[in-house]
């Protein structure tokens, strides 16, 4: 039977107040069953009406968005005062489509349906802000095609949220890549040695926002999931060619070609699903992944090789239940060129801090390099302020002032500041598609070859 709620969230004053006479654009949260569509709006923006729809199936996954944003509203400092209006049915896709209560759709859940979703949501006409990843496998990459025609046809905007981009390290590293007095030019690498390398390890267990994170079973259903590539993969190829080909055009058929690509499994005890969803038994739709010692096993490790233009390069991603003490998910990249290579380390000698090196190939003296290489971090901090350099070893690192080191949940506001400013300016730079269009392709062809019988 439908049922109807119209829920008015906790609301807290805050400094600045925002009314819906001041606000053009009005959210709607489409099927919330991830936590960042709560973290979208962990912080209020002053051209977003504070009222949110929120459309979904009856069920624990928008009781527990509906509590995070609860959380945000009631919290001491700085609360947020979102009002969250909500209906919850088996029409709840067709209502949002009749009643158009917004004109921008987050949509952050199940990525089995996440495709369907933003499909229908362009078709009638709205703007779509949609979590990573947007397509798991090669059957759904045709329709995410379409989906970007079908944008450009409504004149509506379609975006993926990248928070990676606004880590301070990624971007540091991207300045670096295009300083060519340091970084000479990109090499092309080998499928032995590729040019562009990157692991990241990932937990299932953790806090967000201050509290212990309640998985959804499906969660752990890489059929709704999606696998390591398709899914935390997505960011990782993200970052290759946003740091790598910076504001180049990019086309999936000539500029791309996937070579090989594998998956595996993280063996999860009936314990561990327990204390990470709640529930004392496996759902019927994981009996197929439990092993006969009584294990999950869950496909989110995986790996792919591809080149870009040529140029090749390897990407990790894998998953463990939790963090030893002290440390947390962490991430290692190296991008190769002909005067230096550009590393990122996260290990036990950085405090599981994450830290960024220069390594000297250039043939010069180590005065030499040190002079060219503070000349050019001097120009990063014309924008960066504070960002410095200092000898570590045998190579050296950048100096990065803790005011950067935002965390992960403040990146999601940033990307939304950015989509809102592409939604005011009614456009997106013209890459930004077909680099989505190739990033996608490369993530659900390595699906394709990581399930190809050998």
């Amino acid at each position: 039977m439908k049922t109807a709620l119209a829920l008015t969230a906790a609301i807290a004053l805050c400094s600045m107040t925002t009314t819906a006479a001041e606000s053009e654009l009005r959210w709607i949260t489409l099927d919330p069953g991830h936590f960042h569509a709560a973290l979208v709006q962990k912080f209020m923006y002053p051209q977003v009406d504070p009222v949110v729809h929120v459309y979904a199936p009856e069920g624990p996954d928008v009781g527990l968005h509906l509590k995070r944003i609860e959380g945000f509203n009631t919290r001491a400092e700085n609360p947020t005062h979102w009002q969250e209006k909500v209906y919850t049915g088996p029409d709840f896709l067709e209502r949002m489509i009749k009643e158009r209560a917004g004109n921008v759709v987050v949509i952050s859940g199940n990525n089995r349906k996440k495709t369907d979703y933003i499909y229908k949501s362009l078709d009638a006409g709205f703007n779509v802000f949609a979590d990573k990843p947007m397509a798991i496998t090669p059957q759904a990459f045709p329709l995410l095609r379409k989906a970007f025609d079908l944008a450009a046809q409504k004149k509506v905007l379609l975006r993926d949220i990248m928070t990676e981009r606004y880590e301070i390290t990624a971007i540091l590293l991207r300045e670096l890549v295009n300083a060519p007095t340091v970084f000479g030019a990109l090499e092309k690498g080998t499928p032995q040695q590729p040019a562009v390398e990157m692991e990241s390890v990932h937990y299932f267990f953790k806090e967000v926002a201050g509290k212990p994170l309640t998985r959804p079973p499906w969660f752990y259903d890489t059929r709704q999931q999606g696998e390591a590539i398709p899914d935390v993969g997505t960011h990782l190829v993200d970052l290759v060619q946003w740091q790598c080909f910076p504001e180049q055009t990019l086309d999936w058929k000539k500029d791309i070609k996937v070579l090989a690509a594998k998956r595996w499994p993280t063996k999860m005890t009936p314990e561990q699903f327990k204390r990470s969803t709640g529930l004392d038994v496996y759902p019927d739709y994981l009996k197929n992944d439990v092993g006969p010692d009584g294990a999950l096993n869950v496909f989110q490790n995986g790996d792919v090789l591809w080149t870009i233009k040529g140029v090749h390069a390897k990407v990790a991603a894998l998953w463990g239940f939790q963090a030893p003490p002290g440390t947390g998910d962490t991430h290692y990249q190296i991008v190769r060129g002909s005067k230096a290579n550009i590393v990122i380390r996260q290990g036990k000698e950085q405090n599981y801090k994450v830290a960024l090196y220069v390594e000297n190939k250039s043939g010069a003296s180590a005065d030499e390099f040190d002079k060219t290489l503070h000349a050019a971090v001097e120009q990063i901090a014309i924008k960066w302020t504070g960002v410095d350099v200092k000898k570590a070893g045998e190579c050296w690192q950048i100096v990065v002032p803790e005011k950067y080191h935002v965390g992960h949940e403040a990146h999601f506001a940033q990307v939304a500041e950015k989509y809102l400013k592409y939604l005011a300016e009614g456009k997106m730079p013209a890459w930004e598609v077909p680099n989505m269009t190739a990033k996608y392709f490369v993530t659900t062809e390595a699906f394709r070859l990581s399930h190809a019988k050998k």
